[in-house]
This record gives structure tokens, C-alpha cells and sequence, in this order.
């Protein structure tokens, strides 16, 4: 089974995760939305999959290229 990471593309704060850990997701979903300079930045599944692991939660905050989820294909 193919893992991948999820990473975030702006540096922010985790303002919503949208998808709980085992859920399925297809690819183009939001996984969540990190906030940077006011805007709402989504970061979405690069392949369809089940979610392995959330590394984030709301409020944390991330850097651009920080992996904020494993999704198994």
C-alpha cells in the first residue's frame, strides 16, 4: 500500500480540518483550510486514497512544505 504526504503550501494556521483519520477521500478534496494573510488557503488530497494520519489540528500553525496528512492509496 502507497503512502503520500499531504503538505501544506503556504505558511499559516490550521483553520479547519475537514476529514477525520480512515476516512475516504478523492483526489481534489480539502483536507483543510490553512489561514495565511487573512485568506483561506485549502489544502487538497493529491490522489484518491483512505487517510492514514492528520499530523494537524485547528489552530496549529504550519509551514509551507510541512506534511499535514498521509493518505494510503
Amino acid at each position: 500500500m502507497a503512502q503520500h504526504d499531504v503538505v501544506s503550501s503556504v505558511t499559516g494556521v490550521v483553520f479547519e480540518v475537514a476529514v477525520a483519520e480512515g476516512g475516504l477521500v478523492a483526489a481534489g478534496d480539502t483536507l483543510l483550510v490553512v489561514e495565511s494573510m487573512k485568506m483561506e488557503i485549502p489544502v487538497t488530497a493529491p490522489s484518491a486514497g483512505r487517510i492514514a494520519r492528520i499530523l494537524v489540528a485547528a489552530g496549529d500553525g504550519v509551514d509551507e512544505g510541512q506534511p499535514v496528512a498521509i493518505i494510503e492509496e
